[in-house]
């Protein structure tokens, strides 16, 4: 079952498992195009595997269509810097919602990546996964300070947006805080490989071994 709901200061798409709950929760953080129908549809996969996943919409309702950078980073320059207080606010709010077991993970995409990994230093989050997480450089020394929670960091080593060095530089961080983790580097992918309704970018093989490893680790981590 689906619906949009207001959890704290943002509205989202919910989406539950069949059955009575509570199970673990699932944010879901969109790439930088916005709440759009392949965030919701990750969501839903989500939910088939038993989570109660909640994908918020960071843009309050506006949405750039796919290829179009240019409103997509106006959109970003917009709400990306209070982003981090309606995570929060939303965090909080699900939570305390009667239908979550107090366990919650967080997975992000691109713009989503890194605010996946903002929010696992400012509030619990039981495991984090970022999937090519864009900027994630200007968080460094937030997560060397902050972050607790388990990682795990999926990139393609073709993807052009995340400067040469950064991912092992992010390896290597997390080498040095202590957490689990663990960073896969997947071969001829680009950026977004993980975006099955482009068939521009999207590579069949990562993404299969990518969402595996998703799993695996969720389960590990939630249950």
């Amino acid at each position: 079952m689906s619906e949009l709901i207001q959890l704290g200061s943002v509205k989202g798409y919910l989406s539950k498992p069949e059955g009575q709950g509570p199970w673990p929760a699932m944010i879901v953080i969109q790439e930088w195009w916005g709440l759009d129908a392949q965030t919701k549809s990750i969501a839903d996969r989500f939910a088939k595997e038993g989570y109660l996943a909640f994908a918020p919409d960071l843009y309050h309702g506006e949405l750039a269509q796919l290829g179009d950078g240019d409103t997509a980073m106006k959109l970003v320059q917009k709400y990306g810097p209070n982003a981090y207080l309606d995570l929060q606010s939303m965090f909080d709010a699900i939570k305390s919602h009667p239908d979550c077991n107090g366990k919650i993970g967080s997975v992000g995409f691109c713009f989503g990546g890194r605010m996946s990994l903002t929010l696992s230093t400012s509030r619990p989050v039981d495991a984090v996964c970022t999937f090519y997480g864009g900027g994630m450089q200007t968080i460094f020394d937030q997560l060397r300070a902050n972050l607790k929670a388990p990682v795990l960091g999926l990139f393609g080593d073709a993807d052009v947006s995340i400067p040469a060095g950064t991912v092992d530089e992010f390896d290597k961080l997390l080498d040095d805080v202590g957490v689990e983790h663990e960073v896969i580097m997947y071969p001829n992918s680009g950026h977004a490989f993980f975006r099955d309704s482009d068939p521009s970018v999207y590579i069949p093989e990562a993404s299969k071994d990518a969402w595996e490893r998703v799993k695996k680790f969720f389960a590990k981590n939630l249950n």
